[in-house]
This record gives C-alpha cells, structure tokens and sequence, in this order.
C-alpha cells in the first residue's frame, strides 16, 4: 500500500478543508435556497444550526479521522468494538461521495461555460440587455447536450489531473491560490453591490427577519432546509472532511480548527447572498428562482460596472476554481478509498476515478434535455434532483447522525475517545458539560429533523 501523505502546514488543512466546504454550495446553492425558503428568517436559522448541529458533527469527522489516519470506511473498521458494524455506513458514504461529483461536475461545467461567455463579450449592453442574454444563454445552454457534457467532461478532466499528482504539491497548493483569491474578489463585489439601485430592497429580504415568508415556506420545511444546507456546506456525514482529519497531526485541537473552517465558510455564503439578493430587486429577478438564480443575475450587474467584463469574467473564473476546489475536495475523497482499500497508487486511481465520474456525471447532463422526460421521485424533477436528494437528504444528515452516535455511544467509538482526541493539541478546547447535549439531544434533535424531511419530501 502507498505511503500516506500528509498535509504541509495548518494552513494549507484549513484552506483545504474551507475548499472542500466553501464552493457551488455556498455561492450557487446557499442564495437559491435563502430565496426559496423566506431570506432573513433563514438565514438565522442555517447560522443557529451551524453553531448547534454542523460543528459538533465536524469536530467528530475530524476526531475519526485523525485517530484512523485512514478513508470513511477502514475509520469505522479500526475504531469500531468488535461484532459492531458501523463501517457499513462506509459503503453508503463512499456511494455518496461519488454520486455529488455526478452533479457537481455538471454545475460546475455551466460555471466554466458562462465564465467563457463572459470572457467573449456574451452578455455586454444595458443592464435589460445583459439580463435577456443571461437567460438566453443559460437556456441555451442546458438545452444542448453537447455544450454540457463538454465542460462536464474539461471540469472532470482538470480534477483528475491535480488529484493524481499529489496531495502537497498540487491539491494543496492549488486549493490554497483559490481559496485566497475568491475571499479578495467576493469582498469587492459584495462592496459594489451596495451601489446597485434598489440595494436596500435586496439587503432587506436577505437579512432582515419577515415572518410571512416563513409562514409561506413553513416553519418545519425552513428547519430542515437550514439543517440539510448546513451539512450540505460543511461536506459532513460523508466522510468528506473525516479524510482532511486524516491527514493532520496533533498539534492543534480540533473545536478550534472546526470553528475556523465554519466561519470562513459562512462568510463565503453570507458575502454570496449580499451580492446576489440587491442585483434580484435591481433588475426584476424572482429571488426564489431557483438553481438558475446566479446565471441569471450577476451579468448584468457586471454590465453595470465600469471594466464590467473583465470584473465578471475573473468572478466566473474563480467561481468556477470554487467549484473545482470543492471537486478536488471529494475527488481526493474517492482517491483515498481506492488508495486505503486497494492500495492503488495515486495516479492510478486518478484514472479509474476519473473515467467512473466522467461517465456517469452523462446521465445528470443529459436530464435537462434528451432525458428530460425521465422525472424521478416527482413530477418536475431531473436526473439531479434524485442525485441531490440521495446526497442532501439521505446521506449528509443520516451520515452526520450515524458519527454523532458513533461518537457518543459505548457501542461505538465512545464519548471519551473521541474528547480525548477532539482536546489533543493547543487551542479551544471541548469542555466535558458538552456530554449530556452531544450523547442525547444532538442526535435526537438530527434523527428528528431527518425524519421530518423524509415524510413532508414525498407529501
């Protein structure tokens, strides 16, 4: 078997981990969600069940991680008591991580292709003018099979490559120039949205509290649409970060680097929305309109800027190395299950991961045309929508549920192995008064909400 790698700095952990976190869920998903689901209100509620749910749950992949030094699925092998069968999940983990590149290699190939229009001039004129060529183009584009499965196929092609080479020299370098540079740019749009006319309407829906759009969405659906957001953008109950544990040492403790990670992805999520919310009400675009929403409102608001094409451009470019950080993230996710399980070298199981991805990322491409008939689950869904729903709504929070109790319960790995690993190291510590809330009213309040979603889904 290959000698693990490890990560180079604690630096390059955190950016790696914000990488895998902090991409297509927070500048794509994250805005067309708080639109859907009431703006302010929601808002609140994804940061409250970010504090109380999401970073108990990271802190604990990580603990597994560190502690394995090995992927999701021998973590469970080697920490599990004897005659248990935790590393089952593993199947369905591994299964998860696979099935999220399918669709994000697609979303993130429509990314590329409008940060190529944008280059080309696709979307320059008035503001009224850049928004029909917007929507032109994202029609166009999802009508042609060939335009999707292309840049599927270049995104799927470029991530591939960097994971085959290495861990320090090209996944961690990579993902540490993109992540460094997407905070810079998504702060300087975020300060020229406030110049957009009728910023304040935006800003309002987005961050203050409206009672009627709750009670339009429905308080329960609001819930569990923050719970499944918050470990949608954290990659937890995959194994999506356990694998990151996996790969640092014992330097630091885990609360504080679990923290760090959440705040830097919030900020990414939260910068998004103000950008995204103030150019909906400045040029006409339904906030709740759904995945389209950022294809449809950010070029005109470049159209607007002076050097607007270049502006846009460099946004779409660095959006799209978001997205690719989050491919990377998982894409070394899938490496490392071939690495650890079949002690494959890397470059060969960059290959084997590569082709598998490519091929069946086809069908979720060809759902927004050729298959555009086929409707699983309900009427109006697409080959992403039951991808989506097998990742969002199955894996991620039944994942976090199964590591919160294997974490907690003495039939598992137990609470005072992984306290003792989550403290190991200088730096915020998790204070025993957490054991009572981690062992009982965590997991009951994530079996709870998962239940939720899956009855009111098919309702």
């Amino acid at each position: 078997m290959e000698q693990r790698e490890t990560l180079g700095s604690r630096l390059g952990f955190i950016l790696l981990s914000a990488g895998c976190a902090i991409g297509i869920g927070n500048v794509w998903r994250f805005p067309y969600i708080t639109g859907q689901y009431g703006g302010g209100f929601f808002v609140l509620i994804y940061i409250f069940c970010l504090l109380i749910l999401g970073i108990p749950v990271l802190t604990m992949e990580y603990a597994v991680g560190r502690a394995s030094r090995v992927s999701i699925l021998p973590a469970f092998k080697k920490l599990e008591k004897p005659g248990t069968k935790w590393h089952l999940w593993g199947y369905v983990a591994m299964a998860g991580n696979y099935v999220i590149l399918f669709f994000y290699s697609v979303v993130s190939g429509w990314i590329l292709y409008y940060a190529y229009k944008m280059a080309t001039g696709a979307f320059e004129g008035t503001a009224e003018q850049s928004k029909m060529a917007a929507e032109q183009t994202f029609s166009q584009m999802m009508g042609s099979p060939k335009i999707l499965v292309t840049s599927m196929l270049i995104v799927v092609a470029i991530t591939a490559v960097v994971c085959s080479i290495g861990l320090q020299k090209s996944v961690e370098s990579v993902t540490k120039f993109i992540m460094i540079g997407l905070l810079l740019l998504m702060v300087v749009l975020g300060i020229r949205s406030l110049t957009l006319p009728d910023a304040a309407k935006g800003f309002s829906f987005y961050l203050k509290p409206d009672v009627a759009n709750i009670k339009k969405a429905g308080i329960g659906n609001v819930f569990y649409a923050a719970l499944n957001q918050s470990f949608f953008t954290l990659s937890i109950g995959m194994g999506g970060m356990e694998i990151y544990g996996s790969y640092i040492d014992r330097k630091k403790s885990l609360t504080g680097e679990a923290v760090i990670v959440t705040a830097l992805d919030t900020f990414v999520a939260i910068v998004a929305g103000m950008i995204i919310f103030p150019a909906c009400y400045a040029f006409g675009i339904a906030p709740d309109a759904g995945p389209s929403l950022i294809f449809k409102t950010l070029p005109p608001v470049f159209a607007g800027m002076a050097g607007g094409r270049i502006w846009g451009t460099m946004f779409f470019i660095f959006l799209f190395l978001a997205a690719l950080s989050t491919m990377i993230g998982v894409f070394e996710n899938d490496q490392a299950f071939l690495i650890d399980l079949r002690g494959m070298k890397r470059q060969k199981a960059g290959v084997i991961n590569g082709i598998v991805i490519a091929v069946m990322s086809v069908p979720c491409a060809l759902g927004f045309n050729v298959w555009s008939s086929f409707q699983p689950l309900r009427a109006g869904n697409t080959v992403m929508d039951l991808e989506d729903f097998f990742v969002s709504d199955i894996c991620l929070p039944v994942g976090s549920l199964i590591f919160c109790l294997f974490c907690t319960m003495k039939y598992g790995w137990g609470f005072d192995h992984y306290f003792e690993e989550v403290n190991a190291g200088t730096g915020l510590k998790l204070s025993r008064k957490m054991r009572f809330y981690f062992k009982y009213i965590l997991p009951f309040v994530i079996g709870f909400l998962v239940t939720y979603g899956l009855i009111t889904y098919f309702r």
